[in-house]
């Protein structure tokens, strides 16, 4: 489902520095909200694209905010389940992933079932 295109390079610049420069707007303190209207690829992998999401801005976003924040609360309203976030930070203390989304067998990404919890001390 994520075809290689002319410019796709751009593309993941793109929606990845707009989520690092609403993370930087945070940590600054220059505003409380920020919103990457063109983010959200919460499907992308380590090593592979998915559900249409070439790289995984919301990751990199919760990232830079844990170099400032002890915590990170993730809230993911979408109708499909945050799996890559959630595959990202299910062993960390210092991020809590919280997705509101359809579950189901048949339903993508197959994952986010209401039994699925964080491992370790995540």
């Amino acid at each position: 489902d994520c075809h290689v295109f002319v410019g796709v390079y751009d593309y993941m610049r793109w929606v990845a520095g707009g989520t690092l420069a609403a993370a930087e707007e945070l940590i600054s303190g220059r505003t409380r909200i920020a919103i990457n209207w063109g983010g959200g690829r919460h499907h992308a992998m380590p090593d592979k694209a998915s559900g249409f999401c070439y790289v995984n801005d919301a990751c990199l976003g919760i990232m830079h905010l844990n170099e400032q924040f002890e915590r990170v609360l993730y809230i993911d309203i979408d109708v499909h389940h945050g799996d890559g976030v959630e595959q990202a930070f299910q062993y960390s203390e210092e991020v809590f992933t919280l997705s509101f989304h359809r579950y189901g067998p048949s339903f993508f990404p197959r994952t986010g079932a209401t039994t699925s919890v964080g491992q370790g001390v995540g």
